[in-house]
């Protein structure tokens, strides 16, 4: 039995806010931007090359409450570069050892082991993550 996860619900504060942060910054596809009066609207977005979809829902209350969200890339440092350019402020590349974060690429160059991180506008975290899957970049 397959299960894909295809969809993932981002609480935001303002939804034309965040809306522009995925699509003109973050360079996410804009799938759908429906309302139906002015309590229901369904804006979602795609991450370039993803199967998982993300849904913008305005909830103040819970605004920012997302952590840990993965985008998975082959080369960390060009789309770190790509974000960047784009006016999203992406922390410089780390990796973990046993005492926690650290600075700079796992010496190894391991995959799993590199990340950078940015949030949008409403605090709402994100991690890339670089995974070569059997070296490419």
């Amino acid at each position: 039995m397959d299960m894909k996860l295809e969809l993932v619900v981002v609480p935001v504060a303002d939804v034309d806010r965040a809306k522009a942060f995925y699509a003109e910054r973050a360079g996410f596809r804009l799938d759908v931007d429906f309302s139906a009066g002015e309590d229901f609207r369904v804006v979602q977005l795609t991450p370039p090359g993803s199967a998982c979809s993300i849904a913008l829902m305005k909830n103040k209350e819970t605004a920012g409450s997302v952590q840990g969200l993965h985008l998975v890339v082959a080369d960390i440092e060009a789309v770190r570069a790509e974000l960047t350019g784009r006016g999203v402020e992406v922390s410089e590349v780390f990796h973990h050892e046993a005492g926690g974060p650290v600075p700079g690429h796992d010496a190894e160059e391991r995959d799993y082991a590199n990340f950078a991180s940015f949030s949008d506008p409403d605090g709402n975290g994100w991690l890339l993550q670089q995974i070569r899957r059997g070296g490419e970049a």
